[in-house]
């Protein structure tokens, strides 16, 4: 009989995914990057020009308070992988840390009436907040994508879908944040930015629950496997593939987050239409949309995840470097560079998950142990300490450029701006792409590990 049943748990595992499930997946990630995507484009904007930092003050905060912050997901990991429950290991934790991660949301976005000292501590203290929310309900969230199915080709259409759902939480932050913020605020933006983001808190509050409840586990860990943090971290550290994947997505996220906090101050300093960062912003995550739609489609042209991913990040650079040569006044080339870039960049992010999760079956492959938690918090911890790395890395700029908040810039302050928008994300972006080559998990050893984890769980 319980042979059996372990047959009928392999079949499931290994069954296409409903539609309705690949949705609410995806929508999870619409909500977290009500959160990402903010912070990304905006957060650098509104503590320079609406809460009233120093853009050095920023950047060493953002810092400080994200390698904090990157350093709690392992341990996240690990909390979660010893996580049992009747309703799983991973999905539970969505709805724990609803209420307290839509609060830190909205605390961030306050701004106290304070000297700047407890202003500073203020933002420090909140961010950090924000941040431990943020990781203690994304880490469960993502590791859930490798327990809903064994079958790689399924987790790239959920990889895929996963990221439709995150451009589309992009696309809503684009789109509607500054209009919100003009209509809550009427032209007061401390209070405007704060009640545009009690409705995201809320409208991602509703979509993690619905993630909750679409979703299923299928996968457990190996019957015979103890929980033994010392074996876990150990076998992380032989697991050469997710070593790699880890340095590509810290140099990935570097190059993005970047441009990323630049686009604001782009439209609104160089172009001269802060408006039109919205436009542009939304437009280009429609085209993002696009290109991962086709994530299984440049697979296969390319040969292989890895390979994808290598020359889709050179073709992105390309792409930005000419992006130096637009001029303010050049509408129609600024959006056909950004389009076009948007459109090749779209597929890396779900190319990286999906290969996060074929780490995480290489680990129980070679090792004969399953530590899903664990594996996608550090896949995580990468991607976020690229965001640190990056974001300082802007703000910095922005003050070496001498970048000054509400006032007319230099010509030096104008070109670091360009630059931060152009030739140095395709510097990081082509780094990124060589780095991919390290990467051994071929399409060859994808489908030998899937045949011999598929003959373990029968026979177990």
């Amino acid at each position: 009989m319980e042979n059996t049943e372990n047959h009928s748990s392999i079949n499931e595992a290994t069954t296409p995914l409903k539609l309705s499930e690949k949705i609410g997946y995806g929508l999870g990630d619409t909500a977290s990057c009500l959160y990402y995507n903010t912070f990304a484009m905006f957060l650098m904007y509104f503590y320079t020009d609406v809460y009233g930092l120093a853009p050095a003050v920023v950047g060493t905060m953002f810092l400080v308070t994200r390698i904090w912050d990157t350093f709690n997901d392992p341990l996240m990991g690990i909390l979660t992988d010893r996580t049992k429950t009747k309703n799983g290991t991973f999905r539970p934790w969505l709805r724990w840390m609803l209420i307290p991660f839509m609060i830190a949301g909205v605390l961030t976005f306050y701004t106290p009436d304070w000297n700047m000292t407890a202003k500073i501590i203020y933002a420090y203290v909140t961010y950090t907040f924000v941040g431990m929310a943020y990781t203690a309900i994304n880490i469960p969230y993502s590791a859930l994508m490798g327990v809903m199915s064994s079958d790689g080709n399924q987790r790239t259409i959920l990889s895929s879908w996963r990221f439709i759902g995150a451009f589309s939480g992009n696309i809503i932050v684009q789109f509607s944040l500054l209009r919100l913020v003009s209509f809550f605020g009427n032209g007061n933006e401390k209070i405007g930015f704060f009640w545009s983001f009690v409705v995201f808190a809320l409208m991602a509050g509703g979509m993690f629950l619905t993630t909750y409840y679409t979703t299923k586990e299928r996968i457990a860990k190996p019957k015979n496997q103890e929980n033994n943090l010392k074996a876990d971290f150990s076998e992380l550290l032989k697991n050469g593939p997710w070593l790699a994947l880890c340095l590509v997505g810290v140099l990935t996220l570097i190059w993005i987050s970047i441009k990323s906090a630049a686009i604001i101050y782009y439209f609104k300093y160089y172009v001269g239409n802060q408006d039109g960062a919205s436009t542009f912003m939304w437009t280009g995550s429609i085209f993002t949309i696009l290109g991962i739609t086709l994530t299984k489609q440049f697979t296969s042209i390319f040969g292989g995840k890895k390979r994808a991913y290598l020359f889709l990040n050179v073709i992105t650079a390309i792409m930005m470097f000419a992006f130096f040569f637009a001029k303010p006044e050049s509408t129609i080339s600024i959006y056909a560079l950004h389009l076009l870039g948007s459109f090749f960049s779209g597929p890396l992010l779900p190319l990286t998950w999906a290969m996060f999760a074929d780490t995480a079956d290489y680990a129980e492959w070679k090792f004969g142990r399953r530590s899903t938690g664990l594996i996608f918090s550090a896949g995580t911890f990468s991607q976020k300490f690229g965001w640190t790395i990056g974001g300082a890395i802007a703000g910095w700029l922005l003050a070496f450029y001498k970048f000054e908040a509400n006032a007319e810039q230099s010509a030096d302050s104008l070109k670091g701006i360009v630059l931060l928008m152009s030739i140095i994300p395709a510097i990081g972006a082509v780094i990124a792409g060589i780095a991919a080559l390290i990467y051994k998990i071929d399409d060859k050893l994808e489908k030998q590990m899937q045949a011999d984890l598929a003959e373990r769980r029968a026979e177990s």
